[in-house]
């Protein structure tokens, strides 16, 4: 249920800010590889179950959110197992809605159920990126 609210929201300020002009934009292809190498490093440290790694790369505002890496861990396991656990994952676009960065990356889970989740990007002052929360935006699917 939250997954959906989560996606009706997103999907509304995606549709609302194409409404009103340049608010959606293609991201800043300079910005995509630290952008892809943060979220790289936090997929590797669930498939090594090395949450104190994995909390690492969350905002301040999320860690403060869970608390502990491991109450966080617990949350992904159970809400997001193919983002625990990928066979396969793909980036896509990399998106600036209202002046925030969205990755895409398409999951492919274990089971073959299929996941578009939408990391919303924060810049920290000393210009790194860390993770500022995920929405689904796709139910999962059977893959073939």
């Amino acid at each position: 249920m939250v997954r959906l609210f989560a996606a009706v929201l997103l999907a509304s300020a995606l549709f609302v800010g194409s409404a009103f002009g340049q608010q959606i934009e293609e991201g800043d292809p300079s910005k995509k590889a630290a952008i892809r190498d943060v979220i790289e490093a936090q997929i590797s440290a669930f498939q090594r179950d090395d949450g104190n790694g994995a909390f690492s790369y969350a905002t301040d505002s999320i860690r403060a959110l869970f608390g502990t890496p491991e109450r966080f861990m617990r949350m992904v396991q159970s809400s997001y197992s193919q983002i625990y656990r990928p066979r396969s994952f793909e980036f896509r676009r990399l998106l600036i809605v209202r002046g925030e960065p969205i990755q895409e990356v398409f999951f492919v889970g274990l089971d073959l159920t299929t996941m578009l989740a939408l990391y919303r990007m924060e810049e920290q002052p000393d210009g790194t990126w860390r993770i500022n929360g995920v929405l689904v935006a796709e139910p999962g699917e059977q893959a073939t």
